[in-house]
């Protein structure tokens, strides 16, 4: 199947966490805040109500899931995308785009072949 060569160069795990990191809406933003440009943790917790704190696990998250690196600069973290990740991502998603649009490709055509007369009667 296409995913599956697509997707070896990702473990499973490693897919898991990518869109684990990818489902959630502020993590989505940090994310694109950080490939805007880099970004300290304390920057980017100034974009969002809730607590450094939370904004710290929510880019903890994404350095999990390798969307993001961080760097440390004298007291403060600075956060980076990771364009790699971002990209393999993509690519597993186009792979998914691929295999639905040959399946649908392949309904097109059943759909469209001429019916044989009924013998039956």
């Amino acid at each position: 199947m296409v995913v599956d060569q697509q997707a070896r160069e990702l473990t499973d795990d490693e897919i898991d966490r990518i869109f684990g990191a990818l489902a959630d809406a502020t993590r989505r933003d940090i994310l694109r805040l950080a490939m805007v440009g880099e970004q300290s943790v304390s920057a980017l917790a100034g974009n969002y109500t809730m607590s450094f704190a939370a904004v710290q696990k929510h880019v903890a998250v994404l350095e999990r899931a390798l969307l993001v690196t961080k760097e440390r600069r004298g007291r403060e973290q600075i956060v980076h995308s990771n364009p790699a990740a971002i990209r393999r991502a993509a690519r597993l998603l186009d792979a998914y785009e691929e295999l639905w649009r040959d399946r649908i490709a392949r309904i097109g055509d059943i759909l469209s072949e001429p019916t044989a007369p009924d013998q039956g009667d």
